[in-house]
């Protein structure tokens, strides 16, 4: 199997919350995140519609989008590591906000294919799928 098939398998049922305020990009990585096999839960455009995703659903992972329409997404990220769910930023600015107060976290960087996508996402297969078997 190759690293590529690897990846993308690993995103095989897994319920990724997607965080994103513009619709245009959140149409795009959905595709993206349901041609890599994962359900997506959302998307959710602001910390408000993120919070209830993450209060009402069974979520595995999330991608959280830094800025939210001048909203920081940093309310969501300390809702899912609270419940121990791992998330990946993603931003179109540079990452030193985000490193400074979630040094661990891993960030993306705006524009990205799907390989990058799938590449981020999955640390956050393996952390999932082992809550899971727990």
């Amino acid at each position: 199997m190759t690293d590529a098939q690897t990846t993308s398998d690993g995103l095989a049922g897994l319920r990724i919350l997607l965080v994103e305020d513009e619709a245009m990009i959140a149409m795009l990585v959905e595709d993206m995140l349901t041609d890599s096999g994962a359900t997506v839960v959302g998307p959710a455009s602001g910390v408000k519609a993120a919070l209830d995703a993450i209060s009402n659903h069974e979520i595995d992972g999330a991608l959280l989008d830094v800025n939210l329409g001048g909203e920081r997404s940093f309310e969501v990220a300390d809702a899912l590591a609270s419940r121990n769910i791992p998330f990946v930023f993603v931003t179109g600015y540079g990452g030193g906000d985000v490193s400074d107060r979630f040094p661990d976290a891993p960030t993306l960087q705006k524009p990205f294919v799907t390989s990058d996508l799938e590449r981020a996402l999955s640390g956050l297969a393996g952390a999932a799928r082992g809550q899971s078997t727990a």
